[in-house]
């Protein structure tokens, strides 16, 4: 080169600044760091090929966890859906594989969430409205029904009562004749994240995280295929976070749970195979796909110099993306159709091994069949009419990219050693830092885009009078009663007797160190139900309450 980068900015490039203005006066990243006009090989000067990136299904694994990638198999198609009761849901997963999704996605509604049947008076109003009602095991046998479940993998979006669920998930399969050792999925199961963004919590943080290692250790053994956890960033990044902090708070937690199994006696490699991660991807496409390839680099350095492993399995960041919620408007909600298609070819650059494409109208409501079937086509269209998916990590060795990867690790690097000092994820909850800095990050966002410095296409500029809202879902209204109905008829018939014995152990266990997972299967296959077990847990371990953070 006959210049330096820094020759060119003074020269060619001040020249064209000074007689046009850039369109805004300072470019950033999600974190604020300011963004370069033009990167080259002095952004890369200590740059190492072997250290940073290596090659595919290699630590750091940076170019992704397996050596084939998507010349081996497209990544897992699986669009997050549950409405109503477990007949709706069941027509519409049957639907969804049918149109070629290739794994089941499953959102509960909020009762179920946070440990209530849908005949519970807390439950009132919210029956079905954000995910499927599911309050005992007749419910997951509908939901399953006809659903070959050694075949078809199935991940399930639940955190406090994510043994619970894992139970019934487990207790259908029994019935319906699936070999234990072939059943394969994913429970999110993270529940500090709960304290954190999203609030569906119940438990104290230490009884919480009991359940979580019971289920790392009954798993390891009896369900051997299953991911127990997956480690969520998503929730985070849509409360307001930037990319770093998804991953640095994403993997403090992911610390906190992995000290946890140690001190439960559990070793590293046995169950780090099964750890799994969920990211958002929002909108700014270059960044995300270098946070997507950052986190494989951090997650293979915490788990070789801190936890010492030796199987590579247990080193890889294996994750699940679902494009931003957040980033949908419920004006021009067609524009949501390129916002996603522009996040889900992030992803897919990025490496995902798993993706949900949000439907256009889900600003607005539960997304309609349509909707949901034009999300599945994006996914199709990317992988099988681009071509991004026939080279291995299309974008290494870009100027820009490597260089933005070093930086959002090294701001996640940043973010961990402050948790660290800080005693932990536990511990930073409890003083409120996390919420804190995603709280101070989502009013930074917020007042851009109020002052414009960030355009959003439809909202604040290039808006639209008179705009015609499309055609949406919604729930019967007479769920609620129907679901009543439902319940009443179960423990009319039920062996309530067994229930009795069923709560009476999880209850004796609930101050003991046993391992509840036996228990809750037990209870689940005897047809107790989500709320009655919640209820019992309650009793013993009383609720969280929010730490207030202002």
């Amino acid at each position: 080169m006959s210049k330096s980068k820094q020759e060119w900015l003074e020269t060619t490039w001040g020249k064209a600044v000074s007689r046009f203005a850039p369109r805004r006066p300072r470019f950033e990243s999600s974190s604020g760091a300011e963004v370069d006009p033009l990167y080259g090989p002095e952004d890369l000067a200590e740059w190492n090929y072997h250290e940073k990136l290596g090659y595919p299904g290699e630590y750091p694994f940076t170019r992704g966890v397996q050596p084939t990638m998507y010349r081996g198999r497209l990544w897992t198609m699986r669009q997050y859906a549950g409405f109503a009761d477990a007949e709706e849901s069941n027509r519409r997963y049957k639907f969804l594989l049918a149109q070629g999704q290739t794994g089941l996605s499953v959102a509960f509604d909020l009762p179920t969430q946070i440990g209530y049947d849908s005949d519970s008076p807390e439950a009132e109003g919210e029956v079905g409205k954000v995910g499927v009602a599911i309050s005992s095991l007749e419910d997951m046998e509908t939901l399953t029904n006809g659903i070959p479940m050694e075949k078809i993998t199935t991940s399930m979006t639940i955190n406090a009562t994510a043994p619970i669920l894992l139970a019934l998930y487990v207790a259908a399969a029994k019935k319906q004749g699936a070999d234990l050792a072939k059943v394969g999925g994913t429970i999110q199961n993270d529940i500090l994240k709960e304290y954190i963004a999203r609030g569906t919590y119940i438990f104290p943080p230490r009884p919480s995280l009991r359940l979580i290692t019971d289920v790392f250790a009954w798993c390891k053994d009896e369900l051997p295929e299953w991911n127990t956890i997956s480690i969520s960033g998503y929730h985070m990044r849509e409360a307001g976070c930037t990319a770093a902090q998804e991953l640095a708070f994403t993997f403090a937690d992911a610390i906190e749970y992995v000290d946890a199994a140690l001190n439960a006696g559990l070793h590293f490699d046995e169950f780090g195979g099964r750890l799994a991660f969920f990211w958002a991807c929002h909108s700014n496409f270059l960044e995300e796909v270098a946070k997507f390839r950052a986190s494989r680099r951090i997650w293979a350095k915490i788990a070789t110099e801190r936890y010492g492993s030796k199987d590579p399995r247990a080193q890889m960041v294996r994750f699940h993306t679902q494009t931003g919620g957040a980033t949908l408007t419920a004006q021009q909600p067609l524009n949501n159709i390129i916002r996603t298609t522009l996040q889900a070819m992030s992803a897919v650059l990025g490496g995902t091994q798993s993706l949900h494409t949000n439907s256009y109208d889900e600003a607005l409501a539960l997304p309609t069949e349509k909707s949901v079937e034009v999300a599945l086509r994006t996914q199709q269209v990317i992988g099988y009419e681009s071509g991004v998916a026939d080279v291995i990590d299309p974008l290494a060795g870009s100027y820009y990219v490597e260089a933005l990867t070093d930086r959002v690790e090294a701001e996640a690097w940043a973010y961990l050693s402050r948790i660290e000092d800080l005693g932990g994820a536990l511990l930073g909850i409890e003083q409120g830092f996390q919420q804190r800095e995603i709280q101070e990050s989502a009013f930074r966002l917020q007042r851009m885009t109020e002052t414009k410095e960030r355009i959003v296409v439809g909202v604040n500029d290039y808006v639209t009078e008179d705009e015609v809202e499309p055609d949406l879902m919604r729930v019967d209204t007479a769920l609620g009663k129907r679901r009543q109905d439902q319940l009443a008829a179960l423990r009319a018939r039920r062996d309530n007797d067994a229930v009795k014995r069923s709560l009476a152990k999880i209850r004796a266990a609930a101050s003991t160190s046993e391992n509840m997972m036996p228990l809750l299967v037990e209870a689940v296959e005897a047809y107790t139900t989500v709320g009655e077990i919640c209820g019992v847990l309650r009793e013993e371990w009383g609720e969280y309450q929010e730490v207030m953070t202002i």
